[in-house]
């Protein structure tokens, strides 16, 4: 069975991610979130933090071994401080977790350094569809083989940092199955639309949508090779991703909310004496605590290569989606009117709260 006590080094990972949180993305994600962007500086801080680094073997650049129960670890602490920060200083995880976990020793040789060895730089990857019924098991956009090339044609949402990103890892039905297919920049087939999404949160993050017109790719860019790949991995790690950092939005708005009603008075004594906020409060620690129990189990049972491990991560995912939505709305309820201005971030954090339902695939450990 797994350990409650991190190494210690996931211990020295989390608190130098914590500091991180607390003192630079905390304190610049209502600037970031209504001017719509985050300072370069910031996202370069996180990245020489080293999490991804740290998840790649020295033999592509990297300094360590990938642990899905590090990533959520990290994941949770740095999203206390800011999803949109987070997401945008993981947003090249995208594009090299995947290489890491399904491609090719020459996909891994040639990316993998890239990536990581240098500054920040958007690589990225497409995954999510505009469409009422969007399943990553079954994609509208396809990839037909024609000779020595993929045609990928579909539109895909929801994308961050497209119109900078020099690969974007764009997922596509083949033959019924989800593959993941490497398309560099600069394709006259490639249409990344100007204009970014419009969205209720993250809007320090920037998001585009995708357009795929038979964009010829050659057969070595399938994920994998010519033969493919599984992806039941990728998914799964995505869903543990968007699990933690479920818990890391929900953690930020109960603690906030917790500390308001212990120095907020009500005829005459704090509210968090009061029954119905007390009762508020026990029940958001409640559900916080068993959904971040979930993804741990979920991570490690990755780790572990348990059968039952890709189930365990849609748990944590779908479970984490009604946490976050159930503790942020009751932060803002326990801040009264105070919850609804912007003099507080615990409305920031539930307009991020909703959207959990449709996160999966912009963050992966």
């Amino acid at each position: 069975m797994y350990s409650f006590d991190p190494t210690e080094e996931q211990q020295m990972l989390v608190d130098a991610v914590g500091k991180y949180a607390a003192n630079d993305l905390r304190t610049a994600a209502r600037d970031a979130e209504e001017g719509g962007e985050l300072p370069k500086k910031l996202i370069s801080k996180g990245w020489e933090i080293g999490l991804l680094q740290a998840s790649i073997p020295e033999a592509y650049g990297g300094f360590g071994e990938r642990s899905a129960v590090t990533g959520v670890l990290a994941v949770e602490e740095m999203v206390f401080g800011d999803l949109a920060g987070a997401l945008a200083v993981l947003t090249p995880s995208l594009f090299a977790m995947p290489i890491l976990l399904a491609g090719s020793e020459e996909q891994k040789q040639t990316y993998l350094p890239k990536v990581i060895e240098g500054e920040w730089s958007p690589s990225t990857s497409a995954l999510i569809e505009y469409a009422f019924d969007f399943d990553p098991n079954a994609l509208k956009t396809t990839a037909t083989l024609r000779g020595e090339e993929y045609l990928l044609t579909g539109e895909k949402a929801f994308v961050p940092f497209a119109r900078d990103a020099e690969s974007i890892l764009v997922y596509a039905n083949f033959d019924g199955q989800t593959q993941g297919f490497i398309v560099p920049k600069g394709l006259a087939e490639l249409t990344i639309s100007d204009e970014r999404e419009k969205m209720m949160s993250l809007n320090a993050v920037p998001l585009y949508r995708v357009q795929l017109d038979n964009v010829k790719v050659p057969v070595s860019n399938r994920l994998g090779g010519v033969s493919g790949h599984n992806f039941e991995p990728i998914l799964a790690s995505m869903r543990v991703a968007a699990a933690a950092a479920a818990v890391g939005v929900a953690n930020a708005a109960f603690e906030y909310s917790k500390d308001y009603a212990k120095e907020r008075e009500a005829f005459g004594v704090k509210i968090a004496q009061k029954q119905a906020i007390a009762f508020m409060l026990a029940e958001m620690r409640t559900e916080i605590e068993a959904s971040r129990l979930l993804t741990w189990e979920a991570a490690w049972k990755l780790d572990q290569g348990k059968e039952d491990a890709f189930i365990e991560a849609y748990l944590a995912a779908t479970g984490g989606v009604d946490m976050a939505m159930m503790v942020t709305d009751r932060a803002v309820q326990i801040l009264g009117g105070h919850g609804y201005i912007r003099e507080h971030p615990v409305e920031m954090w539930m307009r991020n709260g909703r959207g959990f339902a449709m996160f999966t695939g912009l963050a992966i450990v």
